[in-house]
């Protein structure tokens, strides 16, 4: 069935001569290879579907590669997606390194772990743990930081109060200290916007 528009129409015949000039001239040029040629027609057919599902499908495979990168929603919003041990992970920048963290809405602070605070330029040695902190497994003493900048997706902040653990943290906190620079955040479903 031709489309109503006539430039569409065009397009179409434009199109068909095309097709049908680049097929005669493969099978001019094939002629007396025909199964070379269905080999090499396949591997290109293959190449174009891998194109195709990997432009379709570029961010599902994103969220897979770079599972802790937010997604940028619209240009206030960015969002988490939950992990299988239902908790929201995000890679942010500190100083300029790509740090792991859990967001914990329960933590006071923005907390790094003493390997996260070297990892960002933290000079250890100059830091004074007497900041008392409750956690789960007791209280720890920590050590009061402020950070150059802080970015998560497309939205950098700077001179950021932080704390830094001293006792043993698996992954760094991301807590409300910090999460109430956005104008709120919420949780539909098993994904965590955040919105500026």
């Amino acid at each position: 069935m031709l489309p109503d528009d006539p430039d569409a129409q065009a397009r179409l015949f434009y199109m068909s001569a095309l097709g049908l000039l680049v097929a005669g001239g493969l099978v001019s040029a094939y002629r007396d290879r025909m199964g070379q040629a269905l080999q090499h027609a396949a591997i290109w057919g293959l190449i174009f579907v891998g194109v195709v599902l990997a432009i379709g499908f570029a961010d599902p495979l994103k969220r897979q590669l770079f599972n802790d990168e937010p997604l940028q929603i619209d240009e206030n919003t960015v969002a988490l997606d939950r992990k299988r041990d239902d908790h929201f992970y995000a890679t942010l920048q500190i100083n300029g390194k790509n740090i792991d963290f859990v967001v914990d809405t329960g933590a006071t602070d923005l907390v790094l772990s003493r390997q996260d605070a070297e990892r960002a330029g933290i000079d250890m040695n100059r830091l004074r743990f007497n900041l008392p902190a409750q956690t789960a497994n007791g209280q720890v003493m920590g050590a009061y930081v402020r950070l150059e900048s802080v970015r998560l997706g497309p939205f950098t902040d700077y001179d950021i109060p932080a704390t830094v653990n001293g006792g043993e943290l698996g992954t760094s906190l991301l807590g409300m200290a910090y999460l109430s620079r956005y104008r709120g955040f919420e949780v539909n479903g098993d994904r965590m916007y955040l919105k500026r």
